[in-house]
């Protein structure tokens, strides 16, 4: 299994901007830990196509981990805007730091060295060892669980059934082309073995699926099934004034944290009271309703009322700052938050 997979990754693996492949090895090329690691971090929860940008981006702008750990948090925050999950920038910047001050800016390749450092859990150490560092590791994603919940149609439903893939995965592993091996079944999942309508006949191990032979691969991995996401309701005060918008920064701690905002209401999913509403409203003023908007997080939905007024002569924010309305991308917005801003947008 270990030489098929390996062949099929020779001649068809992905080229990635952070991956060394096969071919590139030979040729002499040297895989760059740092540029692994952000990959790594950015693509938890999120695509090669999304967050290719932000890795170059990143890169360009702090192109070693030393440059990147003597940035402005706020500015890694603002950069990482839109890329979601936004603890991992908290983590990013934190682990940078800890590279730069207490390994001498270079990625430990040690198992448990790595999983020390902020944001890096068991997947990412192991990832991170294998692909920068080509040392044995097991590497398990979903990609790699679909694949083998497949290959032996194991009945057990995530995620109760990560244990015994993990086992499976860790037996599998080459010790001799871990990072080949590691990279060969993580696109074996993202590209054969897809989540619907896996195409069987150009996978290396099809001779040996269970889950083909028993003509219905796609029912593999068994999933638990999932509750209902609640809705939380909230309300955002749209602020202007001479081409600029009232925003603050939200706690460190808590979903979205330290990332910048609309100011409004707490999220309820009763919503907020219309006494509350009033309450929170930072100044008397016609307030007109733009509109709502709606974004899915992993846990819960959020509905928020965007309310817009122009802020009254003489008035200041008791905190936050002012972005151009022309300026929006570079304000280190949220996607949400961005949805409510350029909602607003239509009554300015």
């Amino acid at each position: 299994m270990r030489a098929a997979l390996l062949d099929w990754y020779d001649r068809q693996g992905r080229t990635l901007p952070w991956r060394v492949r096969p071919e590139d090895r030979a040729a002499g090329r040297i895989a760059d830990p740092y540029a692994v690691w952000l990959s790594e971090i950015m693509l938890q929860q999120t695509t090669v196509a999304h967050a290719a940008p932000y890795w170059e981006k990143f890169l360009e702008r702090w192109p070693t981990v030393e440059a990147l750990a003597a940035a402005p948090r706020e500015a890694v925050m603002a950069a990482w805007a839109g890329l979601g999950y936004y603890a991992r920038a908290r983590n990013l910047h934190a682990c940078a730091q800890v590279v730069a001050s207490e390994h001498g800016g270079r990625f430990p390749s040690d198992l448990d060295a790595l999983r020390a450092l902020p944001g890096i859990g068991e997947y990412t150490a192991n990832a991170v060892r294998a692909a920068a560092f080509d040392k044995p590791a097991s590497v398990v994603d979903g990609n790699v669980e679909r694949v083998l919940a497949r290959m032996f149609a194991i009945e057990t439903p995530l995620p109760k059934a990560k244990r015994e893939i993990k086992a499976i995965a860790a037996e599998l592993a080459d010790p001799e082309r871990p990072g080949d091996y590691a990279q060969a079944i993580m696109d074996l999942g993202a590209t054969a073995c897809a989540p619907a309508s896996p195409h069987c006949a150009g996978c290396p191990w099809r001779d040996a699926c269970a889950a083909r032979a028993d003509g219905e691969p796609e029912r593999y991995p068994v999933k638990a099934k999932k509750k209902a996401k609640p809705v939380r309701r909230g309300v955002c005060f749209h602020v202007v004034r001479d081409g600029a918008l009232w925003v603050r920064r939200r706690p460190d701690d808590g979903l979205l944290g330290a990332m910048m905002e609309l100011p409004g209401t707490g999220w309820t999913e009763a919503g907020p009271a219309p006494a509350d509403i009033a309450a929170a409203r930072p100044f008397d003023a016609d307030w007109r309703r733009a509109g709502r908007v709606r974004h899915v997080f992993t846990h819960f939905a959020l509905e928020l009322d965007v309310e817009c007024a122009a802020a009254p002569a003489g008035w200041r924010p008791p905190e936050g700052e002012w972005a151009g309305l022309d300026r929006l991308k570079e304000a280190g917005l949220p996607s949400v938050m961005m949805k409510a801003a350029q909602s607003g947008l239509t009554l300015v």
